[in-house]
């Protein structure tokens, strides 16, 4: 995933002004994905929009241990890439 993606996808899709680094944002998705084989577009919904990815992310709306570990790996990444 690219920075741009990021970027276009906050700016685009969620009509809203970027406020983190787009670049660790990227890296960050990209390498949660590969560590939990997930695509990296589904995992950038889920860290931005905080939608069910279809690997039980959710339940009764609220996020499973499943969802908030992969959350938590991806914030954990992005502040690793953003030092």
């Amino acid at each position: 995933m690219r920075a741009k993606q990021v970027k276009d996808y906050i700016e685009n899709t969620l009509e809203q002004t970027p406020r983190h680094n787009c670049s660790a944002l990227a890296k960050a998705i990209t390498k949660s994905s590969k560590h939990f084989n997930q695509n990296e577009f589904d995992m950038m919904y889920l860290l931005l929009e905080n939608l069910p990815i279809g690997c039980y992310t959710h339940s009764y709306g609220f996020h499973t241990a499943y969802g908030r570990e992969l959350i938590n790996t991806m914030q954990d990444y992005y502040y690793k890439f953003n030092n």
